[in-house]
């Protein structure tokens, strides 16, 4: 299953090596020190910190004030950065005087949703962070199927909502994440190949542009920003309010995996290639090859997990399946009937926990888009993780893509990645900080051998992508992007993610 990072392995999600910082105290009633999205220091002066934050109804939270350091950590520990102020926001109104404010001040700008950020970049040094995590309202229309949430909301907390009344959207597939940066990277998940990305099923946005203007946002309404929302990132405001269309949901399905010796890895893998081609909408197939240490499980080793989804019938989707059966029994067998609930992570009642606040293991990423499957890469994937040293964790997972996802344009919106058939991801992860070197460099050895195959990349991943790679994702949209990009925020505020940078002319 696409993305499904939490299976077999704890928290599989994404990382790159952080960058050290310095951190910057100021007293409340005097100035404080803060860099410009070019990296230049300024002073904010006590005058323009109470202004800011008597224009707010949420909270403006500095280094020494209660809340700051829970407000300011990520989901992954890997990216321990420090903003010189957090604008804790409880409505569109507070986030278009913190981007009023960033603007004036051309501070260096970071935008939080949910805080799952596998790119690490909804937190900076120095700058500003804008903080939706406080906006959790949701609003269901069950007479027109559609949901309404505000850009705080989390996976689960929507996912819950809607299952209450027999309803589901397509979301991703780890429960903590936020709604905001999901749906606008495009959003994989369970759903998708019966109904389309998370941004396929937007009906309208809320949108904060660079200018400060509060926008509604649909095909109706600024229909040029409604298509770059589509796909394209946190580059051309922030998102306050999403409203998706909502499907029927309320049977069980099937899901979870089948654990089979590393030995069978590349049956696996000419398996999964051979059932996708004919799968149906509702069947979703995955392969994770993973390396697990002594530190990640109580039985470490090799192993090749065939991940499923089937949103039909559970005894249908077990025929479908019957092709594995050549692989002869599975070490471990945990595909079973469940509620959709179930299979996100986010049944019961406990509150969804919220990304941050530390706890969590250094993760890195690396992830790609596949046309096709050729023979030559799938040998690589096996080689690779059969030459992974033992000593270090690692997963690849190879996903299926498709279905309602590939019946939209690619130039309908700016998700451009509509053809592949596959995505990959290389992902490793560890406890020990004195290992993040080596760590990484084995994730890169088996994306090396493997990236070729590869073209483009899903944007909610990477940290620090470069221009080509991300040029690359965008395809003959890039363009249009830009140009966009030029009109909606000429300044390039909005910088903290896979970045398009504006174009010459609106």
């Amino acid at each position: 299953m696409i993305l499904n990072r939490r299976r077999f392995v704890h928290s599989l999600a994404a990382a790159a090596a952080a960058i050290p910082a310095t951190r910057l105290w100021a007293d409340a009633a005097s100035a404080t020190p803060a860099v410009t999205v070019g990296g230049k220091q300024i002073t904010l002066s006590a005058s323009d910190l109470k202004d800011l934050r008597g224009g707010l109804h949420g909270k403006l939270l500095l280094a020494q004030d209660e809340g700051y350091e829970t407000a300011r950590k990520l989901w992954n520990p890997m990216f321990d950065r420090h903003p010189a102020l957090i604008a804790q926001c409880a409505g569109p109104e507070d986030v278009a005087r913190a981007v009023t404010f960033a603007r004036a001040h051309d501070l260096l700008t970071a935008v939080r949703g949910g805080g799952h950020s596998l790119s690490g970049q909804s937190a900076c040094d120095h700058g500003l962070m804008i903080d939706l995590s406080p906006m959790k309202d949701i609003r269901l229309d069950t007479q027109r199927s559609l949901g309404r949430a505000q850009g705080g909301v989390l996976l689960g907390e929507l996912d819950r909502k809607t299952q209450d009344v027999g309803l589901v959207t397509t979301l991703g597939t780890a429960t903590d994440t936020g709604i905001a940066g999901l749906t606008l990277g495009g959003g994989m998940g369970r759903m998708m190949r019966r109904h389309g990305l998370s941004c396929d099923n937007l009906q309208s946005v809320e949108v904060v542009t660079a200018d400060g203007k509060i926008l509604h946002v649909s095909d109706s309404e600024n229909a040029d920003l409604f298509w770059a929302i589509r796909g394209g990132g946190g580059n051309f405001g922030v998102v306050t309010a999403f409203e998706y269309r909502l499907h029927p949901l309320k049977e069980n399905i099937l899901d979870g995996d089948r654990v089979y010796p590393f030995s069978k890895a590349r049956e696996l893998l000419d398996l999964m290639a051979e059932v996708s081609e004919r799968a149906p909408d509702d069947l979703t197939l995955g392969v994770e090859l993973v390396n697990l240490t002594s530190a990640e499980s109580p039985h470490p080793g090799r192993a090749a997990l065939l991940e499923v989804t089937y949103l039909g019938k559970p005894s249908d989707g077990e025929r479908l399946l019957e092709p594995f059966k050549k692989l002869g029994a599975p070490m471990a067998d945990r595909l079973t009937s469940k509620t959709y609930l179930e299979a996100q992570g986010a049944a019961g009642t406990a509150p969804i926990a919220v990304p941050g606040g530390g706890g969590g293991t250094p993760e890195y990423i690396k992830t790609g888009f596949l046309n096709n499957t050729p023979a030559a890469f799938l040998d690589e994937l096996v080689r690779g993780v059969k030459e992974t040293p033992d000593s270090q964790m690692l997963a690849v997972e190879f996903g299926q893509m498709g279905g309602a996802v590939s019946r939209v344009s690619p130039e309908a919106t700016a998700y451009w990645g509509r053809k592949a058939t596959h995505n990959l991801l290389v992902i490793t992860e560890w406890k020990d900080r004195g290992e993040d070197q080596s760590h990484i460099k084995a994730a890169r050895q088996v994306w090396g051998t493997v990236e070729k195959f590869t073209e483009g990349f899903y944007v909610n991943t990477e940290p620090g992508a470069d221009d080509k790679r991300v040029r690359g994702s965008y395809g003959d949209n890039y363009a249009r992007l830009q140009r966009l990009k030029k009109k909606y925020d000429p300044t390039n505020l909005f910088r903290l993610n896979a970045n398009i940078k504006p174009g010459t002319s609106a």
